[in-house]
């Protein structure tokens, strides 16, 4: 059956979402339509104010209104440390542990030349900048463990070593609480060549 073409273009729109299909789309557009008109006019309102008012941190990439993001304006972080994660997500994830009083660069992505995405996408310049400053004396390495995060976190640390600043990578390996007998091999491998002497 042919959509009218506001509806057609509505769930265009929605596949657009990370994870969302061609079915899923079609069933968020119905229902937006038939019951959730409310909710639409203030999803379409909140996305109209963010796409106005939210941009990158002109100093760590991380979206947020101001000119700087509250972590880097906060005066009570350690300014030696500073770690590159790939997406906004990744901080918030980071923020949430509580355990890191450190500084940020968020790159919004990784290395991936065949879909055209090179150090210079991923605000490269702007972070030779701050290591230039001489302040950070270690860059965590806090990219994914795929293929393409390990090669971002390998151009990465070649660049902190040359300026003769210490890269690390963080851990990789079995969850807390979980069981062995369900963490698959790639983790296991992870784990067990990054152990730790008790």
């Amino acid at each position: 059956m042919k959509h009218s073409p506001h509806l057609s273009r509505l769930i265009e729109a929605l596949r657009t979402l990370p994870g969302v299909g061609p079915k899923t789309a079609q069933r968020m557009a119905f229902y937006l339509l038939q019951e959730g008109r409310p909710g639409a006019q203030a999803l379409t309102a909140a996305l109209g104010a963010a796409l106005q008012t939210v941009r990158r941190c002109q100093r760590c990439r991380m979206l947020t209104e101001e000119t700087l993001c509250s972590i880097c304006q906060g005066t009570q972080r350690d300014a030696a440390l500073l770690c590159a994660v790939e997406s906004p997500a990744d901080v918030v994830a980071i923020e949430s542990s509580g355990s890191y009083r450190g500084r940020y660069f968020v790159l919004m992505g990784h290395l991936s030349p065949l879909d055209g995405i090179g150090p210079e996408q991923l605000g490269v310049r702007e972070l030779e900048a701050i290591l230039a400053e001489g302040t950070v004396r270690e860059l965590i390495l806090a990219t994914n463990s795929t293929v393409e995060g390990e090669a971002t976190a390998h151009f990465l640390s070649e660049l902190a070593t040359r300026r003769g600043i210490r890269a690390s990578r963080i851990a990789h390996g079995v969850p807390v609480g979980g069981e062995l007998e369900y963490v698959d091999g790639g983790t296991l491998a992870h784990a067990l060549a990054g152990r730790q002497l008790l």
